[in-house]
């Protein structure tokens, strides 16, 4: 069982990617010399943009992109939960803006006609790749943690004894912690020979769901602290931002100020203590949403008489949240990681949860994970469920996993999911 080391959920996804991906390389690239053939036949009447020196450089340039744009698209849709043709249109829109700024800022030669054909050629071709490919066929080794994955969608999973067949089979899944008995470690054994892969069912488990399994969470699986240079990189990046980003923030946050003045008698902020990196408090601030009540801390439900008119708009669209930019400047807090909880549910969860604190590994964050994927969590059972996601963020924290939180953020601000 040395063999078979556990592999990361990315991992799997890779390996099996690559067993029949070959195809969609060579795709990839017939479709790139088509799309700069046809645009340039279209922009300057002639294929042969090797001809003209900026021609050449400008194809050069689209080339670069649309490679940019496949690799993010191929980051980003390794994750749990992404429609690769949707996060398509995303790749390659930020891409192909990224260049015409940079063609913008240097002055180089460029052909809005050839850029724009480019972009419509490359949009059309990377979406129909993307959506293009077989259902992948998996071996289930009977186990606790194989009856959870079993159910999970866009797979055709198999259940498999000692003397299966796997001719047909793209892998087995197989939990390895369990005690495995003489004759299914030969069986797995035979699969490697046969150059079959075997995956670690936590691994598959953790790859499709976006969660981390605390039923089945061993030591060797623990969250590690992440790299310190993204986080500094990170760092960097939101302080950025948000100073960019202040002369739209400031009307918007003196608005919100206002109309929660105007509303309902009390404070304009609300503070609250809450749980933050390496499990130190801080004192959280953000708009008050509710009546003043004399009460100690308490979930927020569904439909809360404590909400005022205004406080239920502003939580639906996350408009009370505005104030905690300032814990990001400060340091506190991060616009991505694990919510921060409130103090004492958070020291009550942590005596009730297995592996609970392992989420204050990083900064807490305006938004995360488990926001954009659960919504609002209350009680013991569905902060289980929200730890899963967070853990799942902690392990795999990277600028891919930030980028995409990012952009399912901005979909759950528009239609209001989870809000409380």
């Amino acid at each position: 069982m040395g063999m078979m080391a556990p592999m990361t959920a990315v991992t799997w996804r890779e390996q099996v990617a690559r067993q029949w991906g070959g195809w969609r390389t060579l795709a990839y690239g017939l479709g790139l010399g088509g799309i700069l053939l046809l645009a340039a036949q279209v922009t300057w009447g002639e294929w042969q943009f090797w001809r003209n020196g900026n021609w050449l450089r400008l194809a050069v340039a689209v080339a670069g992109t649309y490679g940019a744009a496949l690799v993010l698209e191929t980051r980003v849709g390794r994750f749990p939960g992404v429609h690769r043709s949707r996060v398509v249109l995303v790749s390659v829109s930020l891409c192909f803006l990224g260049l015409l700024g940079v063609v913008s800022l240097t002055r180089w030669y460029y052909s809005r006609t050839f850029l724009g054909v480019s972009y419509g050629l490359t949009l059309l071709w990377q979406w129909v790749l993307a959506g293009w490919g077989r259902r992948l066929c998996l071996g289930l080794v009977p186990g606790a943690l194989a009856q959870g994955i079993y159910p999970l969608p866009g797979v055709h999973w198999y259940w498999l004894h000692e003397n299966s067949p796997v001719g047909d089979l793209d892998g087995v899944v197989v939990d390895l912690h369990e005690t495995l008995s003489p004759e299914w470690m030969r069986f797995l054994a035979d699969c490697r020979l046969r150059g079959l892969p075997v995956y670690h069912a936590a691994a598959v488990w953790e790859g499709m769901t976006g969660r981390v399994s605390l039923a089945h969470l061993g030591e060797g699986l623990l969250p590690m602290p992440p790299d310190p240079a993204y986080l500094l990189l990170k760092r960097v990046g939101e302080t950025g931002l948000i100073l960019l980003a202040l002369p739209l923030l400031v009307p918007l946050a003196g608005l919100v100020a206002l109309a929660v003045w105007w509303d309902s008698p009390g404070p304009v902020l609300f503070w609250q203590e809450r749980m933050g990196q390496g499990g130190k408090p801080f004192w959280m601030v953000k708009f008050r949403s509710m009546r003043v009540e004399p009460a100690g801390a308490q979930f927020a439900r569904a439909g809360d008489h404590r909400l005022t008119r205004v406080g239920k708009w502003i939580r639906r669209f996350r408009l009370d949240e505005l104030p905690q930019l300032w814990h990001v400047l400060r340091g506190e807090m991060s616009l991505i990681g694990p919510r921060p909880e409130q103090v004492p549910f958070a020291w009550e969860f942590s005596q009730r949860i297995p592996y609970y604190m392992c989420r204050h590994l990083v900064k807490p964050g305006i938004t995360g994970w488990a926001q954009v994927n659960q919504g609002y969590a209350a009680g013991v059972q569905e902060t289980r469920l929200k730890l899963e996601y967070d853990l799942y963020y902690v392990k795999y924290l990277s600028l891919w996993l930030d980028g995409l939180i990012l952009a399912k953020t901005i979909k759950t601000i528009m239609t209001g999911f989870g809000s409380r």
